[in-house]
């Protein structure tokens, strides 16, 4: 178990991020093990295609020229993953060649530290075995070279879905700025994962291969909803400041087909179009996910919206640059009777 001892300046200084080196590095879980989260199987047989590997395993990659086998030997038998790899990031979005610029400069200890920590007990597979060396010289090499590598990789694998997935991270958080503001901390981690419990300023991770507890003293708590996370993953080492990576909610969306149209009870009243946004309002959501969703233009989407609005069956609010759309209580009743 590990355990993060928050005050209540930490709980004032908690804060929500999108992290694109994040989720390109927790990726490489999923491509590693298939049987990790069948969610994710559409996504993984396309990237597979892409990278010119086979289904059964990832090797040198012949049509890229990327070294998947040292990719993979970034996933330990325990599914750890290096530390230094997953920085915590400096602003709400930072960029991902933002994100990687700042690994590029780890220092070669910590590197070393990270990656033998990450495949303990086990020793580090050849790939990796220059992080044993004694010169900085060679750690840094190796260092370098897994950035270039995870750069390629961000290009071919993520990036292209990188929007979609984005929108679905900040509905999450859109979600748990709510459950905040309605019941405080407790509300906030009630639902995120069963593994996660909050007690007497204490947040709780269960079934954790390490063991320790974590002073928050005055560092606050950064929260990272994952497209590709299956449980809550803290930084493996006690040394870093708390943070929490955690699934996120509504990703089975990404790679599901449009939804069906409006249940009968529902389209003769208000048309198919504007049954199938309802039903997909219970959570808050911006015009370009739904039109993402729906397979439509956003345009499209902002029409049947405009009328939802005017005839109070859905609310809107701004949430940074975005407007999100939600069912209203009448639009909620209205859903009930499909």
């Amino acid at each position: 178990m590990i355990s993060f001892v928050l005050d209540v300046e930490d709980l004032a200084d908690t804060r929500f991020a999108v992290s694109p080196l994040n989720e390109t590095v927790f990726s490489l879980r999923v491509l590693h093990d298939p049987g990790l989260s069948a969610v994710h199987l559409p996504w993984r047989r396309a990237v597979l295609g892409r990278l010119g590997g086979p289904d059964t395993g990832l090797n040198a990659s012949p049509d890229t020229g990327l070294d998947t086998g040292l990719l993979m030997s970034l996933v330990a038998r325990r599914r750890t993953l290096p530390d230094f790899l997953t920085p915590r990031p400096a602003s709400f979005a930072p960029a991902f060649e933002d994100e990687l610029a700042a690994v590029r400069q780890t220092p070669p200890d910590l590197v070393r530290r990270d990656l033998v920590a990450t495949h303990a007990p086990d020793p580090l597979p050849p790939a990796l075995r220059a992080a044993t060396a004694t010169d900085d010289a060679s750690v840094a090499g190796l260092r370098d070279t897994i950035c270039a590598l995870l750069h390629q990789y961000w290009e071919i694998a993520v990036k292209p879905m990188w929007p979609r997935m984005r929108l679905v991270v900040e509905a999450d958080m859109t979600y748990r700025a709510r459950r905040l503001a309605m019941g405080g901390a407790r509300s906030l981690f009630a639902d995120m994962h069963p593994h996660l419990r909050w007690h007497n300023g204490v947040l709780y991770i269960d079934k954790m291969i390490s063991r320790h507890r974590v002073m928050a003293s005055g560092r606050g708590l950064l929260l990272l909803p994952s497209v590709f996370a299956h449980k809550p993953a803290p930084p493996l080492s006690p040394e870093e400041p708390p943070s929490l990576v955690y699934p996120s909610r509504g990703v089975a969306t990404l790679w599901a087909p449009a939804p069906p149209h409006g249940a009968p009870a529902l389209v003769p009243l208000i048309g198919a179009p504007r049954a199938r946004l309802l039903g997909l309002l219970q959570e808050p959501l911006p015009t370009v996910e739904l039109a993402r969703r729906l397979r439509v233009t956003p345009s499209a989407v902002s029409q049947h919206l405009r009328v939802l609005y005017a005839t109070g069956l859905v609310t809107r609010a701004r949430h940074g640059r975005q407007v999100l759309y939600r069912r209203s209580p009448l639009g909620d009743q209205l859903a009930a009777t499909d």
